[in-house]
């Protein structure tokens, strides 16, 4: 037995006043349990908008495009081709030096199986557009190529230096001779240079599509289309019948064609045999 001035077995003296006994009409609070917070599963998307969205729909006022991983990397070339001198801010350039690493490293790139190029184009620096298309069509992965809108001038041979072309029905491309800005001089050499360089173009155009060297040079030349200058404009099918382009089509007939030619490109590495 206990008595009234001992301790209890809890240790606690019954009726002490320094410990206040609990009230039975009182609920006692619940424990607190702090759980780690869950982290998401690799690979799950979390809900709600990113801060890149938040910033693409602030800035451009569009959502960002899904990303969507897919062999086939698409490049544009829009605008004017800058070639060494710098053209001014409105304009709308697409800059070789741009251009080319990227398609080095297209070329490099393992999971890159094809390549579109989108070609909208007003034309340019004649180097910078040769060596663009030199790259493109020295390369070992297939090419295919759409003219939406306009391919003109040193756009052309970007166009056919691709494995296969496309242009859009409503497209045009513009045939014309090379020319000159600023200051010429007028002397036999000059003259001789611009031949030697639209002889370039010429032999490009025509060792990468079918027309003939003859035909493109009787299109450069031809006079009475366009104002002031000589030349010839060409509209979708028109540049198909005389052998510039492969074919009238657009996105959807590009995509399908370079996925074709990237099957029969890989099946002809597997039906390669080991040196």
């Amino acid at each position: 037995m206990t008595t009234a001035g001992c301790k209890s077995d809890s240790g606690i003296i019954p009726g002490d006043p320094g410990v206040p006994e609990p009230d039975p009409d009182v609920l006692p609070e619940p424990e607190r349990r702090d759980e780690p917070e869950k982290e998401p599963k690799p690979g799950k998307r979390v809900a709600g908008q990113t801060k890149g969205a938040l910033e693409s729909v602030k800035e451009m006022g569009s959502t960002p495009i899904p990303e969507v991983k897919s062999n086939i990397h698409c490049l544009t070339i829009v605008g004017q081709i800058e070639g060494h001198l710098v053209l001014p801010p409105q304009n709308k350039t697409t800059k070789y030096e741009h251009m080319i690493p990227q398609l080095v490293a297209l070329e490099q790139a393992p999971e890159v199986k094809g390549i579109l190029i989108v070609l909208n184009t007003v034309g340019g620096d004649v180097e910078a557009g040769l060596a663009i298309a030199e790259i493109i069509a020295s390369m070992s992965k297939p090419s295919v190529s759409v003219v939406l809108g306009g391919g003109h001038s040193i756009g052309v041979p970007v166009a056919v230096s691709c494995t296969y072309s496309f242009i859009a029905s409503t497209a045009s491309m513009t045939i014309h001779p090379i020319r000159l800005n600023g200051l010429v001089i007028g002397v036999p050499q000059t003259y001789e240079y611009l031949d030697k360089m639209q002889d370039r173009v010429v032999r490009f155009v025509t060792d990468h599509s079918d027309i003939t060297e003859e035909k493109f040079r009787e299109l450069m030349f031809r006079t009475g289309e366009l104002a002031r200058d000589i030349g010839t404009v060409l509209i979708g099918k028109e540049a198909v019948d005389i052998g510039l382009i492969n074919e009238v089509g657009g996105i959807g007939d590009a995509v399908k064609k370079l996925n074709d030619l990237i099957e029969t490109n890989e099946n002809m590495k597997k039906e390669a045999p080991l040196q």
